[in-house]
């Protein structure tokens, strides 16, 4: 069959197993921006002003969600100190966005790489090239999820700008019937992502630059608020002490560097202090931290920090003190 017979056997709408689909036309995310008309014939600096002018409008439309991302950070720090797992769920931009995320919490946080999962349609290989057609099934979005086998004690984020995507929306209606926590990150309200997920967090942006295009607000938005809830829920934690990124790996000169900078500034040493405590504490900024913070050997630390969950903060306060 041609393309343009299968354009022109489609119907106007259509149901998958997620139930019916809005309209493109009716998301905002889809409608037209008037502060963009004529686009196409803006100077290169207008393109950029028009672009800026829009993107300002990101904070504020994330404002008004902080109070769920809030409950999501939360719901994600007590799945991920009860052994669970944060798995997010996309397709397209979206999906590179999430993946993104997963990613950089092990270096970040030095977490393994199973506390935060990304799922995406298309698998890893849709991170370089579009295999957008495997968005379109419910069904291949519950198979994914299934093999990775959610459980109560995992937190599942569906991660979509249109709020409709069927695959996420199998993903995590799946999930939910198996027992995780679900929550959903989008641009627009009143979505199907929105009805199968426990958190609904809801960034509404706004028409794009260029129509449809959501890997612009959209996908700045679902940026910050991804940042916010992996951030939030490893600081809950206590993986991060102050504003220092204490649990970082270090497994490569800059992070080493980065290492050696935060114990130096958290317990105001010089810097051949903080080489040799980090050399004595087998390379662990944390076991280093507490060590100098608390004023005790290496096995004392590694000891308070094993009763305290990681959570360096109450590892340097009170070893005794329960979560």
């Amino acid at each position: 069959m041609s393309t343009v017979t299968q354009i022109a056997e489609m119907p106007a709408t259509h149901k998958n197993g997620s139930g019916s689909l809005n309209d493109l036309q009716s998301l905002t995310t889809e409608s037209p921006n008037e502060a963009s008309q004529g686009f196409d014939t803006k100077s290169a600096l207008e393109i950029a002003r028009i672009i800026n002018h829009e993107d300002a409008k990101i904070a504020a439309a994330v404002r008004k969600a902080l109070p769920e991302i809030a409950e999501v950070i939360d719901t994600v720090a007590r799945c991920l100190r009860d052994g669970g797992r944060l798995i997010y769920v996309g397709a397209g931009s979206s999906g590179r966005i999430a993946a993104l995320d997963a990613s950089e919490c092990p270096p970040s946080y030095s977490t393994s790489p199973q506390t935060v999962q990304y799922i995406m349609a298309g698998g890893p290989k849709a991170l370089a090239s579009a295999a957008d057609v495997n968005e379109d099934s419910p069904e291949l979005g519950q198979r994914d999820i299934a093999r990775r086998r959610p459980t109560r004690k995992d937190i599942v984020i569906g991660v979509s700008a249109s709020g409709r995507t069927p695959y996420v929306v199998g993903a995590v209606e799946y999930a939910r019937a198996r027992g995780a926590r679900t929550a959903a990150v989008t641009c627009n309200h009143n979505t199907a992502l929105e009805d199968v997920a426990d958190i609904a967090i809801v960034a509404e942006v706004g028409p794009e630059v260029i129509s449809g295009s959501t890997r612009m607000k959209a996908g700045s938005a679902q940026k910050q608020i991804l940042n916010m809830i992996t951030t939030g829920a490893m600081t809950r934690l206590g993986y991060v002490y102050e504003n220092l990124m204490v649990n970082v790996h270090m497994r490569n000169d800059k992070l080493v560097e980065r290492g050696i900078c935060i114990l130096m500034r958290a317990c105001n040493i010089d810097r051949a202090t903080a080489v040799q405590t980090i050399k004595i504490a087998g390379k662990s900024i944390p076991v280093a931290l507490v060590m100098l913070k608390a004023n005790v050997d290496k096995p004392e630390a590694v000891r308070r920090l094993a009763n305290a969950s990681g959570n360096v903060r109450l590892a340097i306060e009170d070893s005794t003190l329960e979560l």
